[in-house]
């Protein structure tokens, strides 16, 4: 097989390429990355390996995504624009990436004759559902402009899935983390801000009273997920939407309470008013990934913190 991996520059796109060099089932791996939130040091330990090409294209641009294309069998699509906060703030930017960007690389891989199409969703598509937990069958009304992208993408995935005989896989993330997630971003996610405060002292920013819950996903598990389903042995009809996550959910208090406990610090938090557009409760059931990924034998959130924790007190301390 020969895969191309959309945002490979990324944080989870950079893992995910890591992890197919290594497949022998993998002819080459094409990394397709603008930049714009990936970053080339963390591929640039695999341009050098004779399965690895590197494209710095654009999805926006559809002639980028023609080009990305050529040649492949498989499409690993990781890249976007996320954080629900920087979608509320700049909605155009979102929707250009992850809309109009995402059809492109829908369209383009349609055009080459690509039956298989697998792409990083949301656990924001749940918007305001209150079901606990979540189930792939039922979700709410959007909460961002990002949820509503995300969303857009399983609406088009569907659609392409029928009219062109695709099949496509949509993974609905939930709140991933691991080493090579930016934590000085003015939208880094909670786990990098948190062991980021822990490891030099500073109060982080617990939002609301810490009692919104997450549904951690350590990133060696998304791998797992992906890879699966770019097994050529592994078929299922049509388009189907999967969450991606461990199952179990952690209180923002809780979370600071054992990154504390893994980096030895005594740092208190301060507290700040809930975010718009931020679901208050996630929890996922993961029935459908084991049942359909194998997606099982998982990396729980201690045990995961824990081999991330290193990489940023040598990426912090020395930055």
């Amino acid at each position: 097989m020969n895969i191309l991996v959309t945002g490979g520059a990324g944080f989870i796109g950079s893992h995910i390429v890591e992890a197919l060099i290594d497949d022998p089932g993998v002819g080459f791996v094409r990394v397709m990355d603008n930049l714009s939130n990936g970053f080339l040091e963390n591929v640039k330990p695999f341009i050098a390996n004779p399965k690895v090409e590197y494209f710095r294209g654009d999805i926006r641009v559809f002639r980028e995504c023609q080009k990305a294309v050529r040649d492949i069998d498989y499409v690993c699509h990781q890249a976007a624009m996320g954080s629900v906060p920087r979608s509320i703030e700049d909605p155009l930017s979102t929707h250009d990436n992850n809309v109009n960007g995402f059809i492109n690389m829908l369209y383009a891989a349609k055009e080459q004759g690509i039956q298989r199409f697998i792409y990083a969703s949301s656990s924001s598509v749940y918007g305001d559902a209150t079901d606990q937990p979540k189930v792939e069958k039922r979700i709410g009304k959007p909460l961002s402009p990002y949820a509503v992208s995300k969303f857009s993408n399983e609406l088009y995935g569907e659609v392409f899935s029928k009219c062109y005989d695709m099949q496509i896989g949509g993974f609905r993330y939930f709140n991933v983390f691991g080493a090579r997630q930016d934590p000085f971003g003015p939208y880094a996610a909670v786990i990098p801000l948190f062991i980021k405060s822990a490891i030099t002292g500073k109060s982080p920013v617990i939002n609301g009273d810490g009692s919104i819950t997450r549904d951690y996903t350590y990133v060696k598990n998304v791998v797992k997920a992906n890879i699966n389903a770019l097994d050529p042995g592994r078929v299922w009809t049509g388009h189907r939407v999967f969450n991606i996550a461990c199952g179990k959910t952690t209180d923002l208090n809780q979370l600071w309470q054992l990154i504390c406990e893994l980096t030895d610090s005594k740092t208190q938090p301060t507290y700040g008013p809930n975010r718009k557009g931020d679901i208050l409760q996630s929890l996922a059931d993961i029935s459908e990934a084991e049942n359909t990924l194998d997606f099982c034998d998982l990396i729980q959130l201690r045990e995961g913190l824990m081999e991330t924790i290193p990489w940023y007190k040598n990426n912090i301390i020395n930055k």
